[in-house]
């Protein structure tokens, strides 16, 4: 295959992994949804631990198992963040629709993901590194 072939692969291939990565998003924001309703935590490691162990299972290289964990880590704490901001955009529309002041939880300064404040939080850090 030429160059421009490979790269031609390569767009394709990237354009399946934004597709599935898509639908990987809109399965974890209905899982977020399920956790809220159920008072479930956002941040379940055990179960990225089995995540971690399937990916390595259907490992069948050229990417060498600790690579592709670290990549698994990054998607599971941009899922997490989706998570975490989607259900505090969602308690700040029913505080305003029930007319209750708004939590300062959101999109932007979001307490709850730990992002935009600089302030600590109680749920585990979004670095994919746990302890």
């Amino acid at each position: 295959m030429t160059l421009e072939e490979l790269r031609d692969q390569i767009d394709v291939l990237d354009r399946q992994l934004v597709d599935l990565l898509s639908e990987r998003a809109r399965a974890a924001l209905m899982i977020g949804h399920l956790k809220a309703a159920t008072s479930l935590p956002v941040y379940e490691p055990v179960r990225e631990k089995v995540i971690y162990a399937n990916v390595r299972a259907a490992n069948k290289g050229p990417l060498p198992d600790i690579e592709l964990t670290h990549i698994y880590e990054r998607i599971i704490d941009v899922m997490r963040s989706l998570q975490r901001n989607e259900l505090a955009s969602e308690r700040n529309a029913q505080a305003l629709a029930s007319g209750s002041p708004a939590t300062g939880l959101g999109r932007g300064g979001d307490v709850a993901s730990g992002h935009g404040t600089g302030a600590a939080t109680t749920d585990a850090p979004e670095t994919g590194n746990k302890p």
